[in-house]
């Protein structure tokens, strides 16, 4: 599949340079389709019987199967979820965490994982990276660390700044359990996430799958708490409510995910061509170098798919000028930033139109 053909999948990209799939990818055509076709067979059959449960148990196995191919893990080790916010919960819940204990984390993180810090009762340590350079990420985060820390919950690239955080190095120097929010890197860049504890994924962003579909990589799964339990947690339960979980990390599965959804993400994740991580690094440093020659920005050469920089005007008053000229973007709240996402599907031509717009 050439690149034209590969955007050809995107209806969208006829008339929008769609530059945000840091928050949602695009919806390819065969995805609406793979959709439309299971959503059709539920009208049409009903959503009974046991061939109806069969195809949904069959969509959830594949489907788990594609995205630990994505962070390359295997496929035992992964719980489907509904979004990056709900595997941090499930994790953090699971570890049991007290007051004593320490969590520590960045100001650089995106609420789904800030939230999940917040309402576990450990005390949380914020390593403040946001406004140093990235080679100083490390220090700042290790000077953090405390004979009281129990785990290590930040994002593989922030949402905001666009830059790479030390995980691996973390790692090394610390020893400590990681809960790694991926919800910028998977589909976006490559990821070999086997090494940490805890490795979220995001289906409706860089994978353009349907909203509400995502995962979660647990490397040890009998080493982390069942706290909360749906139906397909389960190998088996009695009367009192005394369960059996399951084998590896699907004991962590959330409740019923629609089958359209999984058709959907099913079919999205067959739309990525073999080169595309590939062509997104380098469209993705086509475009910071772009905008670094007329803008401040505040991603640091060589990272991954984001590019946050501040624009002549308001930022949200910028984005919503840009999308009416069809120009998709999104500002950071708080910051002064706008944020591009750059893709396999990113053209040339979409940077040129960005950058004269602006």
């Amino acid at each position: 599949m050439n690149f034209q053909d590969a955007r050809a999948q995107f209806p969208v990209l006829d008339r929008v340079a769609y530059l945000n799939a840091g928050s949602m990818g695009p919806l390819a055509r065969a995805t609406v389709e793979a959709m439309t076709a299971q959503q059709l067979a539920d009208l049409e059959l009903g959503r009974g019987g046991q061939a109806y449960i069969d195809t949904m148990l069959e969509l959830r196995k594949r489907v788990r199967t594609r995205l630990a191919a994505t962070i390359g893990v295997p496929a035992e080790n992964i719980a489907l979820t509904t979004s990056t916010t709900e595997g941090c919960n499930i994790v953090l819940a699971g570890l049991r965490l007290r007051p004593e204990d320490e969590i520590v984390t960045t100001d650089t993180e995106h609420f789904g994982l800030l939230g999940a810090l917040d309402a576990s009762e450990a005390t949380v340590r914020v390593a403040a990276v946001r406004a140093q350079p990235a080679e100083r990420a490390l220090e700042t985060i290790l000077a953090q660390v405390t004979p009281r820390t129990r785990l290590i919950a930040l994002s593989h690239v922030s949402w905001q700044t666009g830059n790479l955080l030390p995980i691996e190095e973390l790692q090394d120097a610390t020893g400590l359990p990681m809960l790694v929010d991926g919800a910028q890197t998977a589909g976006a860049i490559a990821v070999e996430a086997g090494r940490y504890d805890y490795y979220t994924i995001s289906g409706q962003k860089w994978l353009c799958g349907p909203d509400a579909t995502g995962g979660l990589y647990v490397r040890d799964p009998e080493a982390l708490h069942v706290a909360l339990p749906t139906y397909f947690s389960q190998d088996g339960y009695d009367e009192s409510g005394t369960f059996t979980p399951k084998p590896g990390a699907a004991r962590f599965d959330s409740g019923w995910i629609p089958t359209p959804s999984l058709a959907g993400l099913e079919a999205a994740l067959g739309t990525v061509p073999h080169w595309a991580a590939h062509h997104a690094t380098e469209i993705s440093a086509r475009g910071w170098a772009l905008l670094a020659n007329r803008f401040e920005v505040a991603t640091a050469p060589g990272q991954a798919n984001l590019v946050s920089f501040a624009p002549a005007g308001d930022p949200a008053e910028t984005a919503r000028s840009l999308f009416d000229l069809g120009i998709v973007v999104r500002d950071m709240p708080g910051t002064p930033w706008l944020r591009v996402s750059c893709s396999w599907w990113t053209s040339d031509e979409d940077l040129e139109r960005l950058l004269a717009s602006l």
